[in-house]
């Protein structure tokens, strides 16, 4: 079955009515924050009530959009996010499932107030209890070797932490908040199925289009800046060699795997496991291996 990749260059807005209801599987939106960034061609300093307006247009539509067992990802900056939550669950009716706190190593300095090192995520589902969940896919290796503990890995959490898109990193883009494929990987995975449709109302520098094209999931991106589109249209061309982030968890080799043969046979799962989107950190884990249990 043929990948279905679309860039729509358009207002969120104008672009979102043209999407036939209930025909998105997933939604990954990371909009502007009203943070007075500089997108090019978009105004990222609206008034107060200006700003909820249009998050609530927006998020209006993503709701008619998505299926009925369709969840919604929404980036938000601390000064919105207790606004979206209460549009989302209040205002349309939509099920609070998860706040996700994505922790990064670096961010803005101050020397008057606590320098920020996090973003929030909100998750809801459009269904109460009809949604997809695939934790299998998304777990993360165990600290220890026990019998009785799932070795497929446990459950991440709520807090993630994954490197911020540094200048030095080679994926980087002109994109003033271009975000790390790994969060996007982790979204993808645990709530969407092979040959779904993800739709991401904010394309940006095409971070989710690039994920989805590698996961093999259709994807609809949204993007008003033609300059962004291009960077996004040219990302999809690159020869994968991985994304450009993970989840430091997933690189830990669990201790007291001391039988021989078990530690042989859970090497071998865990690079079929974690490593599938990330195989240069497949040699550094060998490493680890080597140096923890001296062979």
């Amino acid at each position: 079955m043929d990948q279905r990749l679309e860039i729509i260059c358009n207002d969120a807005l104008i672009a979102l009515k043209k999407i036939p209801s209930e025909s998105i599987d997933l939604i990954i939106a990371d909009p502007p924050y009203n943070l007075s960034k500089n997108y090019g061609l978009s105004k990222d300093n609206l008034e107060f009530e200006e700003y909820l307006d249009f998050s609530r247009k927006w998020l209006s539509e993503a709701k008619r959009v998505l299926k009925k067992d369709g969840t919604i990802y929404v980036f938000m900056g601390m000064r919105y996010i207790s606004y979206i939550y209460i549009i989302l669950e209040q205002e349309l009716h939509m099920y609070f499932n998860s706040w996700i706190t994505w922790n990064y190593t670096q961010g803005i300095g101050k020397t008057r107030g606590f320098s920020p090192r996090h973003d929030d995520i909100l998750m809801f589902t459009k269904n109460e209890k009809n949604f997809k969940f695939n934790l299998d896919d998304i777990r993360v290796p165990q600290k220890y070797y026990r019998k009785i503990n799932n070795m497929r890995g446990s459950n991440p959490g709520n807090v993630w932490t994954f490197s911020h898109m540094h200048y030095c990193n080679k994926n980087r883009q002109i994109h003033p908040t271009q975000k790390p494929e790994g969060l996007y990987e982790r979204m993808i995975l645990t709530s969407s199925n092979k040959q779904d449709t993800v739709l991401d109302p904010f394309l940006g520098s095409g971070t989710c289009i690039r994920v989805c094209q590698q996961l093999n999931r259709n994807c609809i991106g949204i993007e008003l800046n033609p300059e962004y589109v291009k960077i996004a249209q040219e990302r999809l061309k690159e020869k994968f060699v991985g994304f450009d982030s993970i989840d430091e968890r997933m690189k830990r080799c669990p201790y007291d795997l001391n039988n021989k043969e078990i530690r042989e046979n859970y090497i071998k799962n865990h690079i079929s496991w974690f490593f599938k989107n990330h195989e240069k950190e497949i040699a550094k884990f060998l490493k680890e291996v080597k140096e923890q249990y001296k062979e």
